[in-house]
């Protein structure tokens, strides 16, 4: 609970990975990877109740043995390929609605800390903001980055100002999102179908938190920076 809010941490994991079958439930560390976002939800201080959204008895069934709520199993309508996360957040919000916040942990981000969901809902407090996601900072900055047009000639995806300087070190501060935490009080995000409007405000992770586990690529990254941490 912060602020009198009681405090909800989605957990969604659908079965059918492609890039990494199983991915949800694939060893890491020498825990199953959702293990990692269980962990830090539960160790939370402002999280009241930890609960997976999910179509996959097997998931389920590890979810449950790591200590993770799950009160009701996803619909297959909502777990195909092409389904929409929020959608599922909604579903939940419909099945539970007794709380205020909803904070949304991908398993995909398995290095973020209980500290970073503290902090995007600190942060999102005291802005007085409906919303609230965490941002890492941009590796390639929009002023640098260029589309070709007509004959190949390029052209700024983001203009910078008239005479601005482009060197590194003198552009402003860019941010990306890395899909690590999502936070938003409930009525607000039914209303607004999405964590991302002009109201929701940013919460800075280091890189190292960062990482998002899409490929096999990304799995051997985690798995060596852990490795090389112990």
């Amino acid at each position: 609970m912060i602020n009198g809010q009681r405090v909800l941490a989605l957990i969604p994991a659908r079965g059918g990975s492609k890039g990494i079958p199983g991915k949800n439930i694939v060893p890491l560390g020498g825990i199953p990877l959702i293990g990692w976002t269980i962990r830090a939800a539960r160790n939370s201080l402002y999280v009241d109740e930890v609960v997976l959204s999910s179509d996959d008895d097997r998931i389920i069934d590890v979810a449950r043995e790591l200590g993770c709520a799950v009160p009701f199993k996803r619909s297959a309508e909502l777990a195909t390929d092409t389904s929409a996360t929020i959608d599922a957040v909604i579903d939940t919000l419909n099945r539970m609605p007794s709380f205020d916040i909803i904070v949304l942990l991908q398993p995909t981000s398995p290095l973020r800390a209980a500290e970073d969901i503290d902090g995007c809902l600190r942060a999102m407090q005291n802005a007085g903001a409906p919303a609230a996601v965490s941002v890492r900072p941009a590796e390639d900055h929009p002023y640098l980055v260029f589309r070709q047009g007509e004959a190949g000639r390029l052209e700024h995806f983001a203009c910078p100002p008239t005479d601005s300087s482009l060197r590194r070190q003198d552009l402003p501060a860019a941010w990306c999102l890395n899909g690590a935490v999502y936070a938003a009080q409930c009525e607000w995000l039914r209303a607004n179908g999405s964590f991302l409007s002009p109201a929701t405000v940013g919460f800075p992770m280091p890189p190292d938190r960062s990482i998002d586990i899409d490929t096999p690529d990304d799995l051997a990254r985690v798995r060596s920076l852990l490795q090389s941490a112990y």
